[in-house]
């Protein structure tokens, strides 16, 4: 029964992290695109 629950917390552990880096990707997408937005209206 340890060995489920071991592996049930690694399951959410990875899931988490996993939701993280999607997380900063968004970030980092959104600010790329409001860069491209302000160059945009600047010419």
């Amino acid at each position: 029964m340890s060995y489920l629950f071991a592996a049930y917390m690694v399951i959410w552990i990875l899931l988490s992290g996993y939701l993280v880096i999607l997380g900063k990707r968004q970030q980092k997408i959104n600010k790329e695109i409001e860069f491209i937005r302000e160059l945009e209206n600047t010419q």
